[in-house]
């Protein structure tokens, strides 16, 4: 029987291009709602997996299931957010944030309450008419983030959105991203490469080993939020990380 508290199952996952093997068995499960960061070396397979669960590529072995089918972006409501912001330069924030639940065809008072709301959250109602080219990158990144979480997605996928920001920025939009989370219900994978970032916004963090990218470790990051970056448990868990993949 299908367990209604899963919402992602990737069941022995491997992917080789030819001979070069890339993915080598990988098998874990997220909860509905819940926020996982994936952590692993340059270079091991996380963007490949990120392909593989997007349908760009096709999995040499093994499956991902989202509510217990076969992975689907015409089915499911799948989200990105990338490194590069990419909101539209056309539209302006408010369209941005419209522009998922317009594609879906909501109805109008849906799409209104909904980027109300995102809007809200984000501190951006200032800016609502503002075109992105008038935007810093990081309230650009913002925006981008907003549109995505706006459309309720099954999947939000969040590859190192934050890797070309300042540490004071970074700290910044890992908070607005937290307040969207918590907000939204979303189920959120966040791929970085900083440890920190992944103690300080992950309910779990998933180890993946160099390539050929095995399954490492999962460990449960059980800290209340806002989170401390100088609190002894979180320097403890950061470290518990740092000397599993030390040999990056």
């Amino acid at each position: 029987m299908e367990n209604k508290d899963i919402k992602v199952q990737v069941k022995n996952l491997t992917k080789s291009f030819g001979d070069l093997l890339v993915l080598d068995d990988i098998s874990f499960e997220i909860k509905k709602g819940e926020f996982v960061c994936i952590v692993g070396p340059t270079g091991c397979g996380k963007s490949t997996f990120l392909n593989l669960l997007t349908r760009l590529i096709p999995a040499t072995k093994g499956e991902i299931l989202l509510d217990g089918e076969p992975a689907d972006p015409q089915k499911h409501s799948i989200s990105f957010v990338f490194q590069e912001p990419s909101a539209f330069d056309w539209l302006t924030v408010q369209q941005n944030i419209e522009y998922g639940l317009k594609i879906k065809k909501r109805p109008p008072e849906e799409i209104k309450a909904q980027t109300d709301k995102i809007i809200q959250l984000l501190g951006l109602e200032e800016w609502r008419e503002v075109y992105p080219k008038d935007l810093s990158v990081s309230m650009e990144q913002r925006v981008v983030i907003g549109r995505a979480f706006a459309v309720n997605p099954d999947l939000l996928l969040m590859d190192e959105p934050y890797g070309q920001m300042d540490i004071k920025m970074r700290y910044y939009l890992e908070d607005e991203v937290i307040r969207l989370w918590k907000a939204t219900g979303s189920t959120v994978l966040f791929i970085t490469h900083n440890l920190e970032e992944a103690v300080y916004l992950a309910e779990r963090v998933l180890i993946l080993s160099n390539k050929p990218a095995k399954l490492k470790a999962q460990i449960q990051v059980d800290l209340p939020r806002p989170r401390n970056v100088s609190d002894p448990k979180f320097i403890e868990i950061r470290k518990e990380i740092t000397d599993m993949i030390k040999w990056w």
